[in-house]
C-alpha cells in the first residue's frame, strides 16, 4: 500500500506552531546558523487547476507529495494441502508456545514451523486469504498441513466445511 503525504500541509502546520523558523519568521531564519543556506525558492500560488502556478510574495515553494512505499513480506516457502480448524473446546487452554488460546485470534497450529512464523493461508475453493501466526503444534490427524484457530478459519471461509484445500505461503 502506498501513502502520500503533502509536504505543504506539514509546512503549514509547522508554520502555525512556529517550530520551523524558516517558515514562521523569514527574517529570523536568515540570521539563524542552524538553517542551511540554499538558493531561495520561488514562491508559488495556484491560480486554477489547468494553469501554471504564478509566483506570490511571502509564500515558499511547496514540494510535490512524497510517496512512501510499504514493503510486502517476501514469500519464503509455499505449501499446499488440507486445512482444518479448531476452537471452542480449546478456549482458555495453553497452546504449545505457552500462550492462552483465545477466541477470534488469527493463529494456527503447524507441525514444524517455528512459533511466531507468519503464514498467508489461502482457501483454494473461494480465494479468500488471511495471515496467521504459528503458536501451536498440530494437526496430528490425517494428512492436514495446518490447523487454523476459529478466527482465522472464519476469515478464509473454512468453518462451515471443516476442511478445505489451502495454499500456505510462509512469509519472512
Amino acid at each position: 500500500m502506498h501513502r502520500t503525504f503533502s509536504l505543504g500541509a506539514i509546512a503549514l502546520t509547522l508554520a502555525s506552531s512556529a517550530l520551523v523558523p524558516g517558515i514562521a519568521e523569514p527574517a529570523r531564519a536568515a540570521e539563524s546558523p542552524s538553517v542551511a543556506s540554499a538558493a531561495p525558492a520561488t514562491p508559488l500560488a495556484i491560480r486554477d487547476a489547468d494553469s501554471t502556478p504564478a509566483p506570490v510574495e511571502g509564500l515558499q515553494q511547496i514540494a510535490p507529495p512524497v510517496r512512501i512505499a510499504t514493503s510486502t513480506p517476501a514469500v519464503v516457502k509455499v505449501i499446499r494441502g488440507q486445512a482444518s480448524w479448531y476452537g471452542p473446546g480449546f478456549y482458555g487452554r495453553r497452546t504449545a508456545s505457552g500462550e492462552r488460546f483465545r477466541r477470534g485470534t488469527l493463529t494456527a497450529a503447524h507441525r514444524t514451523l517455528p512459533f511466531g512464523t507468519k503464514v498467508r493461508v489461502t482457501n483454494l475453493r473461494n480465494g479468500r486469504s488471511t495471515v496467521v501466526r504459528i503458536n501451536d503444534r498440530g494437526p496430528f490427524h490425517g494428512n492436514r498441513v495446518i490447523d487454523l484457530a476459529h478466527g482465522a478459519a472464519s476469515e478464509v471461509g473454512l468453518t462451515a466445511s471443516g476442511l478445505a484445500p489451502v495454499k500456505l505461503e510462509v512469509l519472512r
